[in-house]
């Protein structure tokens, strides 16, 4: 037998995909306009920051880089 599609569960997912890409849309205007503000618009700084930034915060959880593995 076929699965049933859950609208409600679909609902909820498409509700939570577009939550997640508005906050990160708005994360990454902020992050445009301290560039401008302290960088002087020079995106190298704040690239830097978030590379290190990101895989400190995917290191934190379990001590190791495995979800860059996937």
């Amino acid at each position: 037998m076929g699965k049933k599609i859950k609208w409600k569960h679909l609902r909820n997912d498409i509700y939570s995909a577009v939550g997640v890409i508005l906050i990160w849309r708005g994360v990454w205007y902020l992050l445009d306009e301290a560039d401008k503000l302290i960088f002087g618009g020079s995106h190298i700084w704040t690239t830097i920051i978030g590379v290190i930034a990101g895989l400190i915060i995917l290191y934190l959880p379990d001590g190791d880089l495995k979800e860059l593995e996937k």
